[in-house]
């Protein structure tokens, strides 16, 4: 074996017993070469996934056309969310276009506390429940500009039953928080509330 490959090799011990299972035609280099691939692809697939619409493992909408998120929505922000499994949150790449304008060069009021919402809504998903917003406050801290890269997250603070409370914020590149949120949502049985758009 070549003296580049030895540091990738496990101690003996460990390495002997391992040996025992392998073919004899097997090498220890292809093993160890293996081994290692296989952790890339692991790493590779675990850190991120992507959070679509609002359905969860037992419920899908036949269609989704909420303004925030909604694919099928032509006139909706289309904004695509993340589960990051590390810090248990939810987050939100994006810019926003002059058509989301409040003050002169700066995002409306009323779309900073849709985007704070949709995230914190994302959250729900980690209880498997739909649940509708039933209080939200926010605290805006700074104006949130347009046509700038910014993200928002969210996490869970607490469940009470049917009451789900998770907050929000918006950030710059800067990691500055433009804006805070802490809604309250309420789990709801959506084969009821939402017959006829669930799918069957």
């Amino acid at each position: 074996m070549h003296d580049a490959h030895k540091h990738l090799l496990w101690k003996e011990p460990i390495r002997e017993r391992l040996d025992e299972r392998l073919p004899k035609e097997f090498d220890r280099f292809s093993f160890v070469y293996l081994s290692v691939l296989r952790g890339l692809m692991f790493l590779t697939l675990m850190p991120k996934k992507s959070v679509h619409g609002h359905d969860t493992r037992d419920i899908r909408l036949q269609k989704n056309y909420c303004f925030a998120c909604g694919k099928n929505n032509p006139e909706g922000m289309h904004l695509k969310f993340t589960y990051d499994e590390e810090h248990n949150r939810f987050v939100c790449r994006f810019r926003l276009g002059k058509r989301y304008t409040g003050p002169p060069g700066h995002a409306h009021g009323g779309i900073i506390a849709t985007l704070l919402d949709e995230a914190m809504g994302k959250v729900n998903k980690l209880r498997n429940v739909v649940a509708l917003t039933s209080q939200i406050t926010v605290d805006y801290l700074k104006p949130v500009p347009l046509n700038q890269p910014l993200r928002v997250e969210s996490r869970e603070v607490r469940v009470l039953g049917r009451r789900h409370i998770n907050m929000a914020e918006i950030l710059n590149l800067k990691d500055e928080v433009l804006a805070r949120s802490r809604g309250l949502f309420i789990a709801i049985d959506p084969q009821k509330m939402f017959a006829k758009f669930v799918e069957r």
